[in-house]
């Protein structure tokens, strides 16, 4: 009795401390610091809550390193999305596909495919090449709805092409290969992308959108030209982490290092 005694009392004190804290509107973090704090100095044995905590930091510190990939692809995004990249990949797309009927709408989709192979984020692309996307569209003279529905949907395409964040996520909790769900989810992405182009295609038909600019051959080469320091982005990343050279958190950091690069030296 006495021994169960011994370790159910550091655990009341800890939830007394930790709902206190939220009752007098503490924050979380410093909440939570003063509760474990408590348990520590009180746990039983000759500090069995200093080892804990040190073996738990140390456990926790191998397993989940993969997650700092996490914070470096939002920091790689957030260069390309206020550098050139963004720019880079809508004049490649546009280049592509732009010649077609509803052609923005068809740049939209291979722009997101594109940037999600860098980003891994649905977040960073409907900010950054989305606002770009939607105005060139509303130039050409789509509907908002339409512009900004194509938009979002193509977006969503993030978080399942890769490198994806929420993959990232997965791999933690599971232990599964990063590399095979990265590899997983081309296909799906891929398949997403050219269902919406069917379907703008089809309502391009259907409301007589107009098709973007027709490009010579030289003009062509030229648009390839600018744009291929951001293409190399994805081919580095995927080409990186699937031959072994780069794991994903290195790929992560290679990530915001390239794109500091072309954003502000190229």
């Amino acid at each position: 009795i006495e021994e169960n005694y011994n370790m159910n009392f550091p655990l009341f004190i800890f939830l007394l401390c930790f709902v206190l804290t939220f009752i007098l509107r503490i924050p979380i973090a410093l909440g939570m610091l003063m509760s474990s704090i408590y348990y520590f100095a009180l746990a039983p044995g000759p500090a069995t809550g200093l080892q804990m905590a040190a073996t738990q930091f140390l456990t926790q510190l191998n397993v989940k390193f993969i997650l700092i990939a996490v914070p470096l692809f939002v920091f790689a995004a957030k260069v390309m999305n206020t550098g050139k990249v963004t720019e880079m990949v809508f004049i490649f797309a546009n280049t592509l596909v732009g010649k077609w009927r509803g052609g923005m709408g068809h740049v939209n989709v291979v722009a997101s495919i594109i940037f999600s192979g860098m980003t891994g984020s649905a977040v960073a692309d409907a900010s950054g090449l989305g606002i770009m996307e939607i105005e060139a569209m509303r130039k050409h003279g789509y509907e908002d709805s339409f512009s900004c529905a194509i938009t979002a949907a193509s977006a969503t395409i993030g978080p399942i092409f890769p490198p994806s964040i929420p993959m990232v996520f997965y791999a933690m909790l599971s232990g599964a290969s990063i590399g095979n769900l990265f590899l997983g989810g081309m296909a799906p992405g891929i398949l997403i992308g050219l269902a919406l182009m069917v379907y703008i295609a089809y309502i391009a038909k259907k409301r007589n959108y107009p098709r973007g600019e027709k490009y010579t051959l030289k003009e062509f080469i030229r648009n390839i030209a600018i744009a291929f320091p951001a293409l190399l982005t994805p081919v580095i990343l995927l080409g990186g982490i699937y031959s072994g050279i780069v794991t994903p958190t290195e790929a992560g950091a290679l990530a915001g290092f390239y794109a500091v690069i072309i954003s502000f030296f190229v």
